[in-house]
């Protein structure tokens, strides 16, 4: 066979693009199996002088005439793991087409040296206060790192660091079709700050494998964002970090929750898909603004003041479908102001298999009850149907507080503090006109 040869040279090649598929995209960057031909899938970072032993300022100078190179390509950069985090100071910009990959998925309570108390691997150390660390364009993608802020304060409140987010949204230029996956943050105040301002809309953002702990309350905000942003298998924990340095102290988590911030907060937002959510320690764990519609489902929301704060500003689409989750809501300054759930404005909302509970942390300052399972407030015509929700350890004596007279509310098989049924409150329509 002449072209034998070139076959099986084709054969490595379809393997070598299989194992990416399968592996993930680390595989490239580490090397391909013995045998196979070299996939220049990445362009290692070190290869343009990026280095631990760099000062931040210089590293971030390396870091965007880098990002410079890839983005005519649509590129991908490596960051190649280290036991030395790379120090970067803030204020690049990833543009359009670009890549930066590391090693890792999202690593939990934290990577860390063998002797000292830091992460190791695909690791951006951070202490520029004064600006946003990465400003993401379209078609961009950042996987498998971690961002490290050693200044950050575990143990008191009055030191703690106001740094911009990390990842922000470009007001510049488009932001449409982002990847952010398998990202791990230890010590930010703000994660990912997708809030868009017109004519700069943000569209197709994808959110997946993060963790965090963010001390101004805010993991990820996304506002001005009409095409199907995805938040999918977030996790927000204040002992992220703990095999580092431990966790944050107790009044640390009681400033993150008198802050009155959402973990999660969606703005001016389309068909928003939110799936497999967690948070702990903070005052709210989803806010769904007055125009937003889209889907929530699978969830934990754990020692919150506020569960979901849902709103809507006009009765055509202003509808969420909330499904399969829990709401540990115990936390907050009076058993008045803490509620797994608050409904207002216009639109529907359907809460399917959604139990709430509450009991005490010794992680936080918690009150061990919240004042109901859901109040429903405003004066404009809304509706709610309730279906398989478990409600427990409220103050108030009915599940369901209604400030609302035009609510038509709809319980099926719901069941209250008493373990009995609850079929909703005497009146579920508004009195005919």
């Amino acid at each position: 066979m002449k072209n034998f040869p070139e076959t099986i040279r084709s054969l490595r090649i379809l393997a070598t693009l299989l194992r990416l598929a399968l592996v993930g995209p680390g595989a490239a960057a580490v090397g391909l199996a013995e045998g196979t031909e070299p996939f220049a899938a990445y362009k290692n970072l070190r290869d343009f002088g990026l280095s631990p032993t760099n000062s931040a300022g210089t590293n971030k100078l390396i870091l965007q005439q880098a990002i410079d190179w890839a983005a005519p390509r649509g590129a991908a950069l490596f960051l190649e793991p280290s036991d030395e985090p790379y120090p970067v100071d803030g204020g690049l910009v990833l543009r359009q087409n670009v890549s930066i990959i590391g090693v890792h998925g999202p690593t939990g309570r934290g990577t860390r040296h063998p002797t000292k108390p830091q992460p190791v691997g695909s690791v951006f150390r951070i202490e520029d206060e004064q600006h946003a660390f990465l400003t993401v364009e379209g078609a961009t993608q950042l996987r498998g790192l971690q961002f490290w802020y050693p200044r950050q304060t575990l143990d008191d409140p009055a030191k703690i660091i106001r740094y911009p987010a990390t990842i922000a949204v470009s007001h510049a230029r488009p932001s449409q079709g982002v990847t952010l996956s398998c990202l791990t943050f230890y010590g930010e105040f703000l994660a990912m700050d997708f809030n868009s301002r017109p004519p700069q809309i943000c569209e197709q953002i994808l959110f997946e494998h993060c963790y965090g702990y963010p001390l101004g309350g805010e993991f990820i905000r996304i506002d001005y964002c009409y095409d199907i942003p995805r938040i999918l298998h977030c996790h927000v924990n204040p002992s992220n970090q703990r095999f580092i340095r431990g966790g944050y102290s107790k009044s640390v988590i009681d400033s993150v929750v008198a802050a009155k911030t959402f973990t999660y907060a969606i703005n001016h937002t389309d068909n928003a898909v939110l799936m497999d959510l967690f948070t702990f320690g903070a005052y709210g764990g989803l806010y769904l603004g007055p125009a937003t519609y889209g889907q929530l489902t699978s969830f934990n929301l754990d020692c919150v003041t506020v569960g979901i704060h849902k709103l809507g500003d006009s009765t055509f689409n202003r509808n969420w479908q909330i499904a399969q989750g829990s709401i540990i809501a115990n936390t907050g300054p009076r058993i008045e102001d803490i509620h797994p759930l608050i409904i207002e404005g216009q639109g529907h909302t359907s809460l399917l298999n959604v139990e709430a509970f509450s009991g005490g942390n010794g992680a936080l300052t918690t009150l061990n009850q919240s004042r109901d399972y859901l109040l429903v407030r405003g004066n404009q015509k809304l509706t709610i149907s309730l279906s398989g929700c478990r409600m427990r350890n409220y103050t108030a004596d009915e599940p369901v507080t209604l400030l609302n007279t035009n609510v038509v509310l709809q319980v099926t098989g719901c069941i209250d503090k008493r373990e009995q049924a609850w079929t909703g409150p005497a009146r579920t329509t508004p009195p005919a006109p």
